[in-house]
């Protein structure tokens, strides 16, 4: 049954702050010539995996548009390939969906309509439009033709509605085995579009069913479900993908033919059990889809990924769904910000996968506190302070906003620095920490490299230095210019913490391209992921989860929304502070 949840968010004045892309004109033709009074979308996966960055292109335009002209959007599980299909998946796009900012009208179900759909291919039968067919999918094929060539007439095209009906009708009661017979459209096995070589509408798969059960032995195809679906749920603008423009003569030979709003005794009975259905001809329009480089969104791809154990799941950070990117850091609002600037269009083409990025660490530098966090550590000792030396420091949360307030650092006479931070040799322009060289240690003061200890491997394992008094805030000193100023935590009060340090998937911004005689899965990058421990200041420790904060000076990072707690800190880096991918193209 379909469950209601209107969504409450103010409509955008289309006229003034829309985008004026062309399925935005279309519409604003349709509502200004009264052909619509309202908006009617649909967001229509189907429940065979999670969602990818791809679909976000499709949510924030199926919702977004209806949000803008103050109409309303499903959330339609297009379920009609029962074995493939998971209520897990069902349950990770409604989460997604939400986690974008969006909310449904209605949830509905392919599965919810099939007997409307059952009852609307009799009608195709006894008006001659359907038969069944026996034969097999690799005849089928043979028969159907090639681009070149037309196909042939199954030998079973001919047979009268009364013998039609009764195979159909025994189909559903399951008395023929799987894949013995198939209900077919009627329509013309010479068309230049291939899709309208005689279509499968109905199959036999004797398959429990997600949402079902074990009710139907039959199962319709997508682009018949589709369509008609649409048309029941009265959607008005069917937005879909460049890929399916050659199916837009299909999907109006289905509306049309079954023709619903002239014939309520196959949908009738749904209105009766409470569903809200006012059955009309949808428009379709196809957009170019969202491709990304460095990305990969076959979904037998992204599900081998998953099953050979070359990512941790679903969820992984270095993967694409937008499970991964929501738990690697990315915002929904940086989500939205790239389709935003993206725009729509008909032209398909690869976006730069630092464009993203971009977007991500725009919306970060805006919304995330700062804080101080060491990923490699050195220790520093400040040799002319006594040894238990402790003191509260204030640092502002947010450089660029005072509403984000204060917070309190505690600092003591040993701090970890980053190791890169200390140079014993330093290369030229090196403007950080070296032998006798000064540095301001952020909101301390000026530290002065006085002798460095070095381990048996003969790595420097600790530096010592003292600090200039008179640098310290308030000291008429604290103005005395330094080239380098560095980070720290203090090695008494800082918070030991697993950080993930997270990349791109693939090294090459084409993963699918073998010319290189390498296969996709060998363009994985091994660097996309490293572990390592850290401190962290204790303010960043007691973050809840999906906490995002820049930590100074090195990038954008998120607590893990699964593994993170104040007393075992996880963080996942989100993005680097700058795009360190344009360098190594360089």
């Amino acid at each position: 049954m379909s469950t209601s949840s209107a969504a409450a968010t103010p409509a955008v004045t289309p006229e003034t702050d829309a985008p004026r892309d062309f399925i935005r004109q279309i519409i604003r033709e349709d509502l200004g010539t009264g052909k619509h009074a309202a908006i009617r979308t649909r967001f229509p996966p189907e429940p065979n995996g999670y969602l990818h960055i791809g679909h976000a292109k499709a949510i924030c335009l199926d919702f977004g548009i209806a949000r803008e002209f103050a109409g309303w959007c499903n959330l339609r599980l297009d379920d009609t390939n029962p074995g493939k299909e998971d209520p897990e998946f069902v349950e990770g796009i409604k989460d997604d969906v939400r986690w974008l900012g969006y909310e449904w009208h209605d949830l509905r179900h392919a599965s919810d309509y099939f007997e409307v759909l059952y009852r609307a291919a009799i009608k195709l039968i006894q008006d001659g439009h359907a038969y069944v067919d026996d034969l097999t999918a690799e005849e089928m094929r043979e028969y159907r033709g090639t681009l070149t060539e037309p196909g042939r007439n199954s030998p079973h095209r001919d047979r009268s509605v009364e013998e039609n009906l009764d195979l159909f009708h025994r189909m559903r009661a399951g008395e023929f085995p799987d894949g013995s017979k198939t209900l077919r459209a009627k329509i013309d096995m010479t068309s230049g579009n291939m899709n309208m070589r005689d279509p499968a509408i109905y199959r036999i798969r004797k398959v429990t069913h997600q949402n079902t059960g074990d009710a139907w032995p039959i199962y319709p195809m997508y682009d018949y479900a589709h369509c008609l679906s649409d048309a029941l749920e009265g959607i008005t603008h069917s937005l879909c993908t460049l890929e399916f423009e050659d199916h837009r003569p299909l999907y109006d030979w289905f509306v049309d033919n079954v023709d619903l709003p002239s014939h309520p005794e196959l949908w009738e009975h749904m209105r009766q059990a409470g569903f809200r259905t006012e059955p009309a001809k949808p428009r379709q329009i196809e957009f170019s889809r969202l491709n990304l480089s460095y990305m990969i969104t076959s979904k037998r791809k992204l599900a081998q990924l998953v099953n050979d154990g070359l990512v941790d799941g679903w969820d992984d950070p270095r993967m694409n769904t937008l499970r991964g990117l929501r738990r690697r850091g990315f915002t929904a609002s940086g989500i939205r910000l790239l389709i935003e600037r993206l725009g729509v269009s008909k032209q398909n083409s690869v976006i730069d996968y630092a464009i993203l990025e971009n977007c991500v660490r725009e919306d970060l530098d805006a919304t995330a506190p700062r804080r101080m966090a060491v990923i490699d550590p050195l220790k520093l000792v400040i040799t002319n302070l006594p040894e238990d030396h402790e003191e509260s420091l204030t640092f502002s949360n947010h450089p660029k906003d005072e509403s984000f307030g204060t917070r309190h650092i505690p600092f003591s006479r040993e701090v970890w620095i980053e190791r890169e931070d200390f140079a014993e040799v330093p290369p030229k322009g090196f403007h950080r920490l070296k032998p006798d060289g000064e540095v301001r240690l952020r909101g301390v003061g000026i530290v002065k490299c006085v002798e460095i200890i070095k381990a048996d491997d003969g790595s420097v394992s600790e530096v010592r230095c003292t600090l200039d008094p008179e640098s310290r805030s308030g000291m008429p000193g604290a103005e005395r210019k330094v080239k380098g100023t560095i980070h720290w935590v203090s090695a008494k009060h800082g918070v030991a913490t697993e950080i993930r340090l997270y990349d791109r998937l693939f090294n090459v911004p084409t993963p699918d391209d073998e010319s290189d005689g390498k296969t996709w899965i060998e363009h994985i990058n091994p660097e996309a992921k490293r572990i390592v421990r850290g401190w962290l200041e204790p303010a960043a420790a007691q973050a809840t989860p999906e906490q995002r904060y820049q930590f100074e000076r090195l990038g954008y990072f998120v607590a893990d929304r699964l593994d993170h707690r104040p007393e075992s800190p996880v963080f996942n880096r989100a993005v680097t502070l700058r795009d360190t991918w344009a360098k190594q193209a360089g």
